[in-house]
């Protein structure tokens, strides 16, 4: 190990290479057509997507790769349908389609393109790609969360590696930097010179060739360099720059200050590193006080922040001690924080000259403090330890025994809020040098195996330093994997912690009581940077779910024709592996008949005066768009007591009359050919009854028409459906409920302000978002198209050279349905 233990130092080694591109002009040109339009799309500035889209497939197809080609056509046809021209779009779609099968993330052009197909009419088409769509998806799924169980023992094991994305920060140089710790919403890590003949003779040198520690006061600001995905893949984070900025090297938003300078000053004798870290005003030296002239290594802090135990050579601010063998070894100093300076420097009473201390780590309350040292009487090199906190007081360290330590060193403890290890060891069959593990603990003892964190945590070359919370989630670590230096790499748990948590979902019609198959359930999870999920039922209804423990989840239930269902699942309160099982019913929504209340006649309503004695239903058959009196309608009564039917058409008034017989219900419907069929229901009239004639206007709607919604309302530059207007889409819902087989176009209109593009796709993709609404209320999607026409059909003179008001313009901003088949 040397003299010092921050860490199991190897030679470093630097190579420089020469860079060179040899680029030829028509693949510079496509790369930066492909990226012009790629951007147009993610801005959703559509019109001009589409024009570089095809400039791009039509002047430098070979120029693509076939995954560029194919994301480049995906993206146009999806441009097209959500700038409203759904024609070029089917006809982008069908090419895409037909040239070869997708697969991946372009699974989801099926349905699209069935999206397209069907606000286009053609259902049957739609139908066949929405089931292609099903099918690739569900294969996917499969693919990715199957096998659950163990077939011999039952149990659900854990099948796959956890996956992680790690990200290289851009705080780590040619230097070392290493050991991070939280503190407050910052960073704190460990930096210094490269040179491992400075850092193997602590205590010899002196100034800028030690290890000091450094702050980032707000973490979450840290920048990337790198992104290295769980497959293994890496690439570098999007950034934006301007020219200037890429010209000067800094950020454009501010000029060039002393912060910018590769020389670290705040401090007396400040260090000069030539190749050291690009310090600013969010990377800075920690502490003056306790930065010195020799190595500060790994430090830990106590919950309120104003108290740090932190490593530092055998040194007391006057002169370095040695062993009786002349060995500058660690030590573990404590030290309070006032008035922003951190004073009263400490040893801890189990340091020794003879040995080393440092790695301090320290539980959530404060009361268990871990280390690593390498004190007679431990099983290997370096051994962890833990000190009780008893009354002010640090008790004798105890060795963690052999579940955690080996003949080779242990060291770089941390323990998460959950009391949990995370520590390095090069004593263990593991990837590399250093690899990381970790290790249950209660009140300071093992309880469980130590687990071997899976790749990319761990390497072929040292890991170790890590930190994390209770869950691992996310968190930092260190490792030299990239050019033999130490670095300080971000990461981010993409998959479940532990084994699969087996969650089975059955779905059934509430009525029948059968399964239904081609459910889709979408599934939201809690947490940052937790994608969303579809699945999809089998015949039997099932689908088999491998869930993240320590987790909420929602799924929501769709299928055309039924009214979606919206569950929560957690697997908070899951304390072992057992399967769970839910089942779930799904409706079909009702088929309404209105029931004609009585109520009494106005005076002087234009009809006969009747005899009071006799009952009677009488009203006006009128059309729903203008409410104008219907001739040649065909009314029926229909005696539920005797099954006979009476029968009226209507003259040019649009009325009809039938006598009630008392004590029998009745079903009154009204039809004419290209007229959706009203029926309701008459309930009987019981002999107490004040009011003997009901009046019953019957409204009707035709093919053709064009119904506006009342109060359908949206934010600036929205489409999401408001509480306000699900309201009013309500009455719609039942509206489709009433007339089974209406079929209807949900027509979306902006006012003539703005770009003319841009309103057309806002407009469709609010249109849109009233056929989702309808959809989740059982209307199937088959009896709906949508359409955003922008400011193409203004109700008035409203356009771009016209001034006028506000409720001018609010006339145009409107939801209306057309009615395109009904029975």
């Amino acid at each position: 190990m040397g003299t010092c233990i921050l860490k199991r130092w190897h030679k470093f080694w630097f190579t420089c290479g020469l860079f060179f591109y040899a680029v030829t002009v028509g693949y510079a040109q496509s790369d930066t057509l492909l990226q012009q339009a790629n951007r147009q799309y993610t801005l959703k500035a559509y019109g001009r997507a589409i024009e570089i889209y095809t400039q791009l497939l039509a002047d430098l197809p070979d120029k693509l790769t076939a995954e560029q080609r194919t994301t480049a056509q995906a993206n146009l046809a999806h441009s097209y349908q959500l700038a409203g021209d759904l024609k070029k779009a089917e006809r982008a779609y069908q090419e895409l389609t037909t040239a070869t099968e997708l697969t991946g993330n372009h699974i989801e052009s099926y349905l699209h393109y069935a999206q397209t197909l069907a606000a286009n009419g053609k259902y049957s088409e739609s139908q066949k790609q929405y089931d292609r769509y099903n099918k690739l998806k569900e294969k996917a799924v499969q693919a990715e969360s199957s096998p659950f169980l163990d077939p011999a023992t039952g149990v659900i094991g854990k099948k796959t590696p956890t996956r992680y994305r790690l990200e290289v920060l851009a705080l780590n140089t040619s230097n070392a930097e290493f050991s991070p710790m939280y503190y407050r919403d910052g960073l704190v890590f460990v930096s210094g010179k490269k040179a491992s003949a400075a850092i193997e003779t602590a205590g010899k040198g002196g100034g800028g060739s030690y290890l000091d520690l450094f702050y980032v006061q707000d973490r979450q600001q840290l920048k990337a360099t790198q992104l290295i995905k769980a497959d293994g893949t890496v690439s570098k984070p999007v950034s934006i720059k301007t020219r200037k900025a890429q010209r000067s090297g800094g950020n454009s938003r501010s000029r060039a200050s002393a912060n910018d300078s590769r020389t670290i000053g705040g401090y007396d004798g400040g260090i000069n590193i030539s190749e050291g870290l690009r310090f600013s005003k969010t990377i800075q030296p920690f502490s003056r006080s306790l930065n010195s002239r020799y190595h500060e290594g790994p430090v830990t802090f106590f919950n309120d922040g104003y108290q740090v135990v932190f490593t530092r050579n055998n040194y007391d601010g006057r002169r370095v001690r040695q062993s009786t063998e002349g060995v500058t070894n660690l030590k573990l100093y404590t030290a309070v924080q006032q008035n922003g300076t951190w004073i009263n420097i400490q040893e801890l009473p189990f340091n020794s000259d003879d040995y080393s201390v440092g790695h301090p780590a320290l539980s959530k309350d404060d009361r268990l403090l871990f280390f690593a040292s390498d004190m007679p009487g431990g099983v290997g090199g370096t051994d962890l330890y833990v000190a009780r906190n008893e009354n002010g007081k640090w008790s004798k360290p105890v060795n963690l025994g052999k579940e955690i330590n080996t003949k080779g060193n242990d060291l770089f403890p941390f323990i998460d809020e959950r009391g949990n290890l995370y520590f390095a060891s090069d004593g263990r069959k593991g990837l590399g040098g250093l690899d990381i593990y970790y290790a249950p603990l209660v009140n300071g003892a093992p309880v469980g195996p130590v687990e071997h964190l899976d790749a990319p945590i761990n390497s072929d070359q040292d890991d170790f330093g890590m930190i994390t919370d209770g869950n691992r989630k996310g968190g930092y670590f260190s490792t030299n994997r990239q050019k033999g230096n130490d670095d300080i790499f971000r990461f981010v748990r993409e998959s479940s912690l532990y084994g699969c948590r087996n969650l089975t979902l059955r779905f059934y019609d509430e009525v029948t009581k059968q399964p239904i198959d081609s459910v889709l359930i979408d599934i939201k999870a809690r947490g940052e940077g937790r994608k969303d999920r579809t699945v999809v039922t089998k015949k039997d209804g099932l689908v088999q779910l491998c869930l993240e423990s320590n987790n909420d989840f929602i799924f929501r239930a769709s299928k055309d024709s039924y009214v979606t269902s919206t569950v929560g699942f957690s697997t908070n309160s899951l304390t072992d592996d057992s399967p769970s099982r839910l089942e779930i019913a799904l409706n079909q929504p009702p088929k309404i008949i209105d029931t004609v209340q009585y109520i009494p006649l106005p005076a002087n309503d234009g009809w006969d005066i009747v005899d009071s004695q006799k009952a009677k239903v009488r009203g006006t058959v009128m059309s729903e768009k203008d409410r104008k009196p219907i001739e040649g309608v065909t009314v029926n009564l229909k005696n539920d007591c005797d099954g006979a039917i009476r029968q009226i058409v209507t003259g040019a008034d649009g009325r009809y009359e039938f006598e009630l017989t008392e004590g029998c219900d009745y079903t009154l419907s009204a039809s004419k050919e290209r007229y959706g069929t009203n029926t309701n229901r008459i309930k009987k009239l019981t002999p107490r009854a004040t009011t003997k004639v009901l009046s019953a206007d019957l409204n009707m709607l035709r093919v053709g028409d064009i119904v506006q919604l009342d109060n359908i309302y949206y934010d600036l530059d929205k489409w999401t459906i408001r509480s306000d207007a699900s309201r009013e889409l309500d009455k719609l819902v039942a509206t489709m409920q009433k007339y089974p087989l209406l079929t209807v176009e949900l027509r979306s209109h902006t006012d003539s302000r703005g770009d003319a593009v841009y309103n057309r796709y806002l407009s469709a993709q609010r249109a849109n978002s009233v056929v989702s609404y309808l959809a989740s209320k059982g209307i199937s999607r088959k009896r709906m198209v949508a359409a955003g026409y922008g400011e193409s059909v203004l109700l008035n003179n409203c356009t771009n050279e016209v001034n006028c008001t506000e409720a001018e313009h609010q006339r145009n901003r409107r939801t209306e349905f057309k009615v395109l088949s009904i029975k």
